[in-house]
């Protein structure tokens, strides 16, 4: 049976409210999920989790083997990193980014898979990159935007308007920005940018006066 123990290490950023996933967790589950800001801290203060069918480790923007090690490319084991995608200050969503390293088990992937989607949650697994998937193709494209606003190319409002009709986006760029939190935008991209060193992530003129606004408040 593919039972679960959460350890809970500060706030959750993927389940900052009651959720299935936590309400199904057994105290003496066979497996491990490592959840909350000190997720990091407290798997390596964890000890037999070896025997585990899966171990896996809540992440910020940093990649899964800053926690693990790597070792010339053959780094994995049963431990699996995962976030699930939430933007800012939104409810987060059904996506969990699942991260696998060079030789993780496929055991693991698929324990931990079964895990997650058994409460509705919908898995997709990437390599082990700072930002995985969606924040790697995202947050250039909010980059751009924001860019494309100072430059003055259009409004925000026709910018919005013409994505939502023209490529039938369900919210367009400046919006989900200002719903969601451009400070926490330029957060995320400075990682991204500092990790990777392309400019599509340098945090964008706006995202850096609402990060200074926040600060001075």
């Amino acid at each position: 049976m593919n039972t679960y123990r959460i350890i809970q290490a500060g706030d959750s950023r993927s389940f900052p409210a009651p959720h299935a996933f936590s309400e199904k967790a057994d105290a003496n589950g066979a497996s491990r999920v490592f959840v909350g800001r000190d997720a990091a801290a407290a798997f390596r203060r964890a000890d037999e989790l070896g025997a585990c069918p899966f171990v896996a480790i809540e992440l910020g923007q940093e990649c899964l083997g800053v926690h693990t090690g790597e070792q010339k490319g053959q780094e994995g084991s049963n431990v699996v990193g995962f976030a699930r995608f939430r933007l800012g200050s939104a409810d987060p969503g059904p996506l969990v980014e699942l991260v696998r390293q060079p030789t993780t088990r496929d055991s693991a992937i698929a324990a931990a898979r079964a895990a997650f989607e058994a409460v509705g949650l919908k898995v997709a697994v990437c390599g082990d990159f700072p930002g995985r998937i969606v924040d790697r193709l995202i947050r250039p494209y909010l980059n751009a935007a924001l860019r494309r606003l100072d430059e003055q190319l259009a409004s925000a409002q026709d910018m919005d308007k013409t994505l939502c009709l023209g490529l039938g986006y369900p919210e367009g760029p400046i919006s989900l920005l200002e719903r969601t939190g451009l400070a926490e935008h330029h957060d995320v991209t400075l990682a991204l940018y500092r990790a990777l060193g392309q400019e599509a992530y340098a945090p964008a003129r706006r995202a850096q006066v609402a990060k200074a606004r926040e600060a001075s408040v």
